[in-house]
């Protein structure tokens, strides 16, 4: 069920990672919501982002627009970002929604793997909200929602990085959310469980067997669920909701 919400409409929503799974789902229902939807998409990728900016306008997006900076890259995202809000106006929807997984046991982890993991996964998010913070303090309704993840909060075997990352997103969160409160610029973040996306089901049948066994609801979530619950935080129906951590996981973690 898509939830209209009618604030959400020509607000300009940033979201990293929108090309795919959960960040493309929720770039196509705020494009439903007539929202202005900015996406970020890496060298080489141009003709990818112009097709996806069409799809998104054809879908009902007040506008459309992919930005040519990788998360990674701190002063190339600061200069993209600075002339977009010139041109375009402030920002007031953030989605930290990119993320990477370097699954390994601890006594195989690399030290690169995990430096490319808390780098894409965790500084990227805390620089990026940085970067827009002073334009946050002069827009109306900013809400911002950092995609974290339940192995965030309950951790996993071979996942020692990206657990890791996930739950510095939520250190992170909480912090923001209190050192920015008295300018009305709320964070919260969302955690999901066992989403179906491409990623998934890739897996093996016996492990998402297992994964199934564990799930209360007996079911995987849909992005579209994770979308309608992200859109809820980015609009005023959650005008009094800041500092929160919201499992999205079918019960698998009470």
């Amino acid at each position: 069920m898509n939830v209209q919400y009618n604030d959400l409409k020509e607000k300009r929503v940033l979201i990293t990672g929108a090309t795919r799974g959960i960040g493309r789902a929720l770039a196509d229902f705020l494009a439903k919501q007539g929202a202005f939807v900015v996406f970020n998409y890496r060298e080489g990728k141009e003709d990818v982002a112009k097709e996806m900016e069409g799809q998104l306008k054809d879908a009902g997006a007040f506008n459309a627009i992919g930005l040519p900076f990788d998360i990674t890259q701190t002063d190339q995202m600061k200069q993209v970002l600075e002339e977009f809000q010139k041109e375009h106006g402030s920002i007031s929807g953030l989605v930290n929604n990119a993320g990477i997984s370097k699954d390994q046991l601890i006594l195989r982890l690399k030290e690169e793997d995990l430096q490319q993991v808390l780098d894409t996964n965790l500084k990227a998010a805390i620089m990026l909200t940085q970067i827009l913070t002073k334009s946050f303090m002069r827009a109306q309704d900013v809400s911002i929602i950092n995609m974290s993840s339940i192995v965030g909060l309950m951790g996993n075997a071979s996942q020692v990085a990206y657990a890791a990352s996930k739950a510095g997103l939520i250190g992170f969160t909480k912090s923001y959310a209190k050192e920015l409160s008295s300018r009305n610029v709320r964070c919260n973040a969302v955690c999901p469980g066992f989403i179906q996306t491409e990623m998934t089901d890739s897996l093996d049948e016996r492990v998402k067997e297992k994964y199934l066994s564990e799930i209360p609801l007996k079911r995987f979530g849909q992005t579209e669920e994770v979308a309608n619950l992200v859109c809820f935080l980015l609009s005023k129906a959650s005008a009094y909701i800041t500092g929160e951590v919201i499992k999205i996981d079918g019960g698998l973690y009470i």
